[in-house]
């Protein structure tokens, strides 16, 4: 199964970054990331640049409406993310608990779904396309 991790923070976890030894901070995350490699799970991992460089794209108008970024409040907003695939939940929990984010900060885990949650709509024309596209690029 796949799991993505979607970091989380709050203005005082980010005030709290202002105090931190940067260097420390991306030794740890290095060697979490490290961890995920060898253990095989880690399938992507990245993190984002501040919400001031994104953007939205609103879908309540009839025309879709952007938005420049800073948007949303802090605790709405990602900064970064991992895909990994393992066995079960309990160990996507696992990896997911032994993340070194420190106070303030969450990981928000979801599924990422895959083809055996459209089975009842395996005769559709678009399903099946990205069935053959996933065989074709090994991301079953």
């Amino acid at each position: 199964m796949k799991y993505m991790l979607i970091m989380r923070t709050t203005d005082a976890a980010l005030e709290a970054m202002k105090e931190a030894d940067f260097e420390q901070i991306i030794n740890a995350m290095g060697e979490y990331n490290e961890a995920l490699a060898k253990a095989g799970v880690l399938l992507a991992g990245e993190g984002l640049a501040g919400a001031d460089e994104g953007f939205v794209v609103d879908f309540d108008s009839e025309k879709p409406i952007v938005t420049d970024g800073p948007y949303g409040e802090t605790h709405e907003l990602f900064n970064g993310f991992w895909i990994i695939q393992t066995a079960s939940k309990e160990e996507a929990i696992e990896w997911a608990s032994r993340c070194p984010l420190g106070p303030g900060n969450k990981l928000e885990v979801r599924r990422v779904t895959d083809m055996s949650d459209f089975e009842d709509f395996a005769d559709n024309e678009h399903i099946q396309k990205e069935a053959a596209w996933r065989a074709e690029h090994d991301q079953v």
